[in-house]
């Protein structure tokens, strides 16, 4: 049978396009059942989350139900597991049972990815991964003193498993993928090889099934399922977004970046509305409007809008989905009722951003959606000239606020992001921007790509290290694209510098030379920026941004053809070598590198010191060097990597070789 449930000696087995989904006996039962008891904590973003859950069943009994099986345990039925299509339906049998847990047949040596954008494995066996959109923390690693710190002053250390952007959905090696179609708390659970484990904090859990010949065919299913991204506009592709907030400096500063040769597609100012100091460094103030403050950091700022769009540079803004109790916006959000509420009054929920605090837009009211849409995004942004911004934060709403809806908020968590995402695009829609205009998030859940036209890859921390540097972003941008995000890009020079963690001008370098291979190239100041080196703080760094930006520039034909093929396929730009090279399985953990679309392949420096790295070149026949023009064969290699010659190869038989062997050109000007 190719599908179905198949009768086995000792239990039975669920098969979905000939592969093995489930196995289950009375020694090994497939689904057990439990009463939660939940513990949350939430605190500026950073949530502790426990369960101890009672009366937890691990049902061995089974029988036929129609098309489905009901398992039971010596008191009676449990659970009932249901299969329509590609939707296998798992449903707790007791009253007051609300958690599920579900173990997946693995095959020995199966290798698994998923869980959304995760930021230090695309590989994750042997791992657990909760599904809850949260800030990422600041380090991520349990043994590094930075994480010990932020978790002293607030549970914002974060863990290898921490993330903006979570996602229920996993792949296997056998190219079956599986998604639990729901917002609920969830874990995908892959420390025993012998199975892949998921924990549903819910009485019935619905999971999606996908099955293809490759990996390919498997991506393209699920960007198909979870919305893909329209094309690309050409500004946002064709040279560098230089990211500066200094106010009326910014235009100033951004002559300095043209003067010195730097290709300029955007000026993104995120202080556009103003900004208030905090001891975590200089914040925004969250009044995301024209007003008084704004005016005086930003006079004339529609002119200057139009006067940057005439030269051929658009003008880039922010906005997150939260109002400041101290901002003009936040009284007309009362009296319209746009504010999620406390649960024992009517007062509007406040939550503590650091030394400042906000009400919760509450997105689950039609009414509120639109008029955030019209009056903040709509008014006050895009018909100001603005041709993007920063949709930040959506990871925030607590779990005890009362929503328009009824809902809980439990369940609401993980799909703030997804409403966020589609506020911004209503905005877009309705002046006529989309696919010219373009949002950019770092929160994100199941079927946020739908609205999202660009992911970036969050806050890292200025520097090299294993789980919050650099190298971070191309796992981020790895895993995402697994799952139906075809764009990503980061913060070119990270963005957190924290307890004497600065930037130098060796990660400043290196991350130019990442960034040029990216779809969007954009900089930031990062949240201390007086403390930090930019990028024009000495001609140097400047020189370097500019070379960069000219390389960004020079692929944009190559980036066309890819923008154009995801919206065709639903596969990412920046892909993990197995996707093109299935049957290799060396290449399946493989994360410090990645092929940009199929001809090009990206190995950039992450490690500090690093002058030559270790390059994995996939396939058969011969690789080409960018810079030199060497051809290297297939396997794996010691190459060079000084500054300003990343290791970048390519396919000599590729139609944009002839692009590809221009970009040492570009790079020397």
């Amino acid at each position: 049978m190719k599908t179905g449930f198949v009768p086995l000696d000792d239990g039975f087995e669920l098969r979905f396009a000939g592969l093995t989904v489930l196995r289950h006996s009375a020694a090994c039962p497939a689904v057990s059942v439990a009463r939660g008891e939940p513990d949350i904590t939430m605190y500026r973003g950073n949530y502790r989350i426990a369960d101890a859950p009672r009366e937890r069943s691990a049902p061995g009994s089974w029988q036929r139900d129609g098309e489905g099986v009901v398992l039971g345990d010596a008191a009676g039925p449990v659970a009932r597991l249901a299969l329509d299509g590609n939707r296998l339906v798992v449903t707790a049998l007791r009253p007051g049972d609300d958690r599920l847990w579900v173990r997946f047949h693995a095959d020995p040596g199966e290798t698994v990815w998923g869980g959304g954008e995760q930021m230090s494995y695309l590989a994750v066996n042997g791992r657990r991964f909760p599904i809850w959109t949260s800030e990422p923390g600041v380090g991520r690693d349990k043994s590094t003193e930075l994480t010990r710190i932020m978790d002293a002053e607030g549970m914002a250390g974060g863990d290898y498993w921490t993330t903006n952007y979570p996602q229920p959905t996993f792949l296997t090696s056998r190219w079956l993928a599986v998604h639990l179609d729901a917002n609920c708390y969830s874990v995908l659970d892959f420390s025993d090889p012998a199975c892949h484990g998921v924990e549903a904090w819910a009485g019935e859990a619905a999971f999606e099934l996908f099955a293809d010949t490759g990996p390919i065919g498997l991506v393209g299913q699920l960007s198909s399922r979870f919305g893909r991204q329209p094309p690309l506009p050409d500004w946002a592709i064709g040279g560098a977004i230089v990211g500066l907030k200094a106010g009326l400096d910014s235009f100033e500063r951004l002559e300095g970046f043209l003067a010195a040769g730097t290709v300029v597609t955007g000026l993104w100012c995120e202080d556009w509305a103003g900004v208030r100091q905090t001891s975590f460094g200089r914040r925004l103030f969250w009044d995301w409007h024209i007003s008084d403050r704004s005016r005086a950091r930003y006079p004339d700022l529609a002119a200057r809008i139009a006067a940057l769009k005439a030269r051929g540079i658009r003008f880039l803004a922010y906005a997150n989905p939260y109002l400041c109790n101290d901002g003009d916006l936040f009284a007309e959000g009362v009296a319209g009722g746009h504010f999620a509420l406390r649960q024992d009054s009517d007062e509007v929920y406040l939550v503590d951003f650091g030394e400042f605090d906000c009400g919760v837009v509450d997105f689950t009211r039609p009414e509120t959606r639109a008029w955030f849409a019209e009056r903040v995004l709509g008014q006050e942004m895009l018909d100001q000239g603005m041709a993007g911004w920063m949709a930040d934060f959506g990871e925030y709403l607590p779990t005890d606020v009362r929503l328009a809806d009824g809902s809980d908020p439990m369940e609401a968590h993980n799909r703030w992001p997804v409403l966020w995402a589609e506020v911004n695009a209503m905005a877009l829609a309705s002046r006529g921007q989309t696919g010219e205009a373009v949002f950019f998030m770092r929160a994100g859940f199941s079927g946020v790509g739908a609205h999202c036209p660009m992911l970036w890859a969050g806050d890292q921390s200025v520097d090299f290290t294993r789980h919050d540097g650099i190298g971070t972003v191309i796992t981020g941008a790895l895993s995402a694209g697994l799952v139906g995000n075809a764009y990503s890009h980061s913060d070119c020079g990270g963005y957190t510098s924290l307890h004497g963690n600065v930037r130098t001008a060796e990660l400043l370098r290196r991350w130019a030379e990442l960034a040029a291979f990216a779809p969007m190239m954009r900089s930031h100041e990062g949240n201390r920026p007086d403390d930090n080196l930019q990028y024009d703080s000495d001609p140097d760094l400047l020189a370097c941004f500019a070379r960069w930006s000219r390389v960004h520039a020079a692929l944009a034909p190559y980036v066309r053809h890819l923008s154009d093929e995801a919206a065709e396929t639903g596969l990412p730009l920046q892909r993990p070598l197995f996707l093109h090279y299935p049957d290799d399985p060396a290449l399946f953990a493989v994360q410090d590198q990645y092929l940009y679309g199929a001809d090009l392949l990206v190995a950039p420096v992450i490690e500090a010191g690093q002058t030559e790295r270790r390059v994995v070149l996939p396939g058969e026949g011969a690789w080409r060097h960018v810079w030199t023009g060497a051809d290297y064969p297939a396997g794996t290699h010691t190459v060079a990597a000084p500054f300003d010659a990343p290791p970048v190869f390519y396919r000599p038989d590729s139609r944009f070789a002839a692009l590809f062997a221009g970009l040492a050109g570009a790079l020397a000007g």
